[in-house]
């Protein structure tokens, strides 16, 4: 079975920086997109950021010039840098790793940015 496991949450103070890393287990897979998605308390899930294999990579504007997505392909890992992190970036953040055919998704890391 295919496993998503997220690591690098945790708690910041603002202007702050995180690593996320989101590796696949289970599988020889070379998903097609990976990247992350967040959700805030109270509300909808939404994209921070996303990378193909052929490199198009995708951000919400809200992150664009503090967030970098980056992939290993070859052993089915993402990082996500974080920096200059602000309070509303406070969520559950949740991998994704697509393969055309489904959506794999992680078991979500705890973000919190609070002086």
């Amino acid at each position: 079975q295919v496993q998503l496991v997220e690591r690098g949450g945790g708690l910041v103070q603002p202007g702050g920086s995180l690593r996320l890393s989101c590796e696949a287990y289970g599988t020889g897979i070379r998903f097609h997109t990976m990247g992350w998605y967040r959700q805030a308390l109270g509300k909808q899930r939404e994209l921070v950021a996303t990378l193909t294999t052929d490199g198009t990579a995708d951000y919400a504007d809200s992150v664009k010039g503090r967030f970098t997505i980056s992939r290993d392909n070859t052993n089915n890992t993402a990082h996500l840098q974080m920096d200059s992190l602000k309070s509303e970036d406070t969520g559950v953040y949740y991998c994704l790793a697509n393969e055309a055919a489904y959506d794999y998704w992680g078991q979500g890391t705890q973000v919190t940015v609070s002086s």
